[in-house]
């Protein structure tokens, strides 16, 4: 069966500006359930969207993969009064309904995760059903606007462990086959299947408030996925982690950036403990590339903008995982890595909210012992493994 993902994006938002592209945790919003949908079952994703700025980003950054695709959708059918429904049948059109399954993806849901996708898609794939939705199980009691209550008898109201709860439509993840689609013209119907997410999954971004409580839900549930392991992978920022962040110009551009040869020692060393070292920045600069050549650095990776998407595309190639992953980040770009990784560090003069959520704030700063401190560190923790 073909299973094809669509991640329906507008160009405007009223209620949050620029919503989509708005970094959270710092990536932009959209990026958080197109990696989850990237490693699902879906064997193609598309992003269908009127700004041609998101089109080129995904062009540009997710070079690594065939699976995604982006896609222009009509204006007429990214405005306010446009239902999901008629953005669903338009791209089914321009793919000339080509698929088994259609799966209705949410960019403001960035707590879902590839599971919740998988679990959808085989309620219509395994359990036969001809379509699936996500749901949250919530135990509040609610109420009718005439004062009467709608679940429950006022005058018995149970224990919480006694009361089976409601179900909540969290708006995540929407399956259903082509013909039931075509058919209906609507995300579900026919023999639904019912996925349930966590509670927390209920949370609705339509103010900056809520935006606050989303990503501060994202970086605590990243961190929670955290286990202890040997470390396989030291992966390294370059700008405010190499160096101290500043850069030299002349009147032809970038010229010159200092670094600590204290460090290139400690990496070597760590290599020499069968630690792989991996560097990852969002600059393109040719002098980094000249100093990763001189460090004898195989794994450098240089002008990538989504670096959690990458790594985890990386990780899988090797068969791994972030657990085995030591991660030195000093700006908000790193913040989904430093939240992710099996061990995290900041430099001294690394920004605040990276410092606040990393394992380890560093003694050294960036560009002046940093990285020497961090292998060290790493080479006693691996001990207690070898």
């Amino acid at each position: 069966m073909k299973k094809i993902g669509i991640i329906p994006l507008r160009k405007d938002s009223k209620g949050i500006p620029g919503k989509n592209k708005k970094k959270m945790v710092g990536r932009p919003l959209f990026s958080w359930i197109l990696t989850e949908a990237l490693f699902s079952d879906l064997d193609v994703v598309y992003v269908f969207t009127n700004d041609t700025e998101i089109i080129d980003f995904i062009e540009r950054e997710y070079h690594w993969t065939t699976k995604v695709k982006a896609m222009l959708r009509n204006e007429e059918n990214a405005n306010d009064t446009a239902s999901t429904e008629s953005t669903m049948l338009e791209f089914s059109e321009k793919i000339n309904h080509e698929y088994d399954i259609l799966c209705l993806l949410q960019a403001t849901s960035p707590l879902t995760l590839a599971t919740d996708i998988n679990n959808g898609l085989e309620k219509i794939s395994k359990e036969k059903y001809d379509a699936s939705l996500s749901v949250v199980k919530t135990h509040r009691f609610t109420w009718n606007g005439n004062g009467t209550p709608q679940n429950y008898d006022v005058f018995n109201r149970p224990r919480r462990q006694d009361f089976e709860g409601l179900l909540i439509e969290n708006g995540a993840v929407y399956c259903t086959t082509k013909d039931s689609f075509l058919k209906s013209k609507n995300r579900v119907s026919g023999n639904i299947g019912l996925v349930e997410m966590p509670e927390e999954t209920l949370m609705e971004i339509d103010s900056l408030s809520d935006w606050q409580i989303v990503e501060n839900l994202l970086m605590e549930r990243q961190k929670s996925m955290k286990s202890n392991q040997r470390i396989q992978y030291l992966v390294l920022d370059v700008d405010g982690v190499f160096t101290d962040g500043g850069i030299y110009y002349n009147e032809e551009g970038e010229f010159a950036k200092k670094f600590d040869m204290r460090d290139g020692m400690g990496l070597e060393i760590l290599r020499q403990n069968n630690v792989e070292v991996v560097v990852l920045t969002s600059e393109n600069s040719k002098l980094v590339a000249q100093r990763m050549k001189k460090l004898q650095i195989q794994d450098a990776f240089l002008g990538v903008k989504d670096k959690y998407a990458f790594l985890k595309h990386f990780l899988v190639t090797k068969n791994s995982s972030f657990e085995a992953v030591a991660y030195v980040g000093d700006d908000v770009n790193d913040l989904a890595n430093i939240c992710s990784s099996g061990w995290s560090f900041a430099p001294a003069n690394a920004t605040p909210i990276v410092k606040l959520n990393a394992d380890f704030v560093l003694g050294a700063a960036s560009g002046a012992g940093a990285i020497r401190e961090v292998c060290e560190t790493i080479l006693k923790y691996n001990k207690r493994y070898d």
